[in-house]
């Protein structure tokens, strides 16, 4: 008598002198004896009878690859995620687990595609990190690894969980130079750079989304798509020389001057102090982390205006109160003075500061960018000295003239001279 229930069938396969065929035979009837509702759990039952009779290894491996392409022709997301971690975690707690390696890289990876389906990437990456990577019975190549590991990345980073993506890049790094997939090398380029613009480490997110936008393998709307993403973050970085040279670079690239972002970019990088308006509008096209607040309360964009402004203040002033600074930048004296203070230590503005008289002199070189190098010596009297070199060059140039005019045209000058 055919069984009418998956249960009843398990037990005629348990008392059987041939439980692969019987299991064989199952799977190939599933659709027929179970419903919608049940087959899930009756997946996982089968699943779990295949785990527990003694069909040996070999056996068990023929079995269980018809389980996955039973899987795979059943063609339902829904049906994948509910019966796939569980099948997998039963195999990777199995005594033999060892021998299910290909088994379980089958079940991982449509398991994690049902997952991004549904988008649920979270569970992907936990789904795909289970994939065994080192094992006797199963080595991957490089590139095989690269393929998994760059996958966890990108739906980690489809999360926002970026520490999480992060140590897997870093296991990237270790064999990215052994890749020679330009779709992999691609992916990795990119998700390196989101991570830096996420991680606010907006230089460096700059430059790899520009090498990115320089990339022939990938479409030129994309191309132009990261070049605008390395503008923002070029804006979004630290003001200083290292971000003048990135927006030099960014401004001297021809393409640049058909993107949206190009008005900001041109000012920024010639140094002239951006108005509201112009901050609000950059504004909207940012991510929500590249308008994250910071520890004072204010915006990561806020605070690159506002160090972007007192760069562009120091090439307007020789020197400048505090106050009259901090209304320049929108701020009170008191922050306009700490922040000045902050980017002459960092070496990003070269000046100094009098603290008594409440003035800030900005120095006429360059900072390096280097730790120290924006300090400025306070020179006594200089100023003063400045005058008189002035006058006295002046003074000069006024005998030079009268010389000449006496060489030239003696009678003129002893005439006006007597008179």
């Amino acid at each position: 008598m055919a069984p009418t229930t998956v249960s009843e069938a398990l037990q005629q396969i348990t008392g059987s002198d041939n439980p692969a065929a019987g299991f064989e035979s199952l799977l190939g009837s599933i659709k027929n004896i179970s419903t919608p509702s049940t087959i899930a759990g009756d997946l996982n039952s089968i699943a779990a009878a295949i785990l527990s009779s003694s069909l040996g290894v070999v056996g068990t491996r023929t079995v269980l690859a018809q389980f996955v392409d039973t899987l795979r022709a059943l063609d339902n997301d829904e049906l994948w995620t509910e019966v796939g971690p569980d099948v997998v975690n039963r195999l990777l707690a199995n005594a033999s687990a060892a021998s299910f390696v290909e088994q379980v890289a089958s079940l991982c990876e449509g398991t994690a595609s049902a997952f991004e389906a549904t988008e649920d990437f979270q569970a992907a990456a936990e789904v795909l990190a289970k994939i065994p990577i080192d094992s006797s019975q199963r080595r991957l190549s490089d590139q095989e690894k690269a393929r998994i590991w760059i996958r966890i990345v990108r739906n980690y980073l489809e999360e926002k969980n970026w520490n999480s993506a992060e140590a897997y890049l870093n296991k990237l790094k270790n064999i990215m130079h052994t890749i020679t997939d330009s779709e992999l090398n691609l992916h990795f380029k990119l998700s390196a750079a989101r991570i830096q613009d996420a991680k606010r480490e907006f230089l460096a997110a700059a430059q790899s989304y520009h090498d990115i936008s320089n990339m022939t393998v990938i479409a030129e709307e994309e191309r132009l798509h990261t070049l605008a993403m390395a503008i923002k973050c070029a804006i979004l970085a630290p003001a200083g020389p290292p971000r003048s040279r990135v927006l030099g670079r960014l401004y001297k690239d021809e393409r640049s001057a058909g993107l949206e972002e190009y008005g900001i970019l041109e000012k920024i990088f010639l140094d002239r102090l951006l108005a509201p308006a112009e901050v609000a509008k950059f504004a909207e096209g940012l991510q929500e982390h590249q308008l994250a607040i910071t520890s004072d309360g204010s915006t990561v964009l806020d605070r690159a205006v506002v160090e972007h402004n007192l760069l562009g203040a120091s090439r307007l002033y020789s020197n400048i109160g505090f106050d009259a600074l901090g209304h320049l930048l929108g701020l009170d004296g008191d922050r306009a003075e700490d922040t000045t203070a902050r980017m002459i230590e960092q070496g990003r503005l070269a000046g100094w500061i009098d603290q008594i008289d409440r003035i800030i002199w900005f120095g006429s070189g360059e900072a390096s960018g280097e730790k120290g190098s924006g300090r400025a010596e306070a020179v006594v009297g200089k100023e003063l000295r400045r005058w008189d070199a002035n006058v006295q060059a002046l003074a000069e140039e006024l005998e030079q003239v009268t010389n000449s005019l006496h060489t030239e045209f003696p009678a003129f000058v002893e005439q006006r001279l007597a008179a």
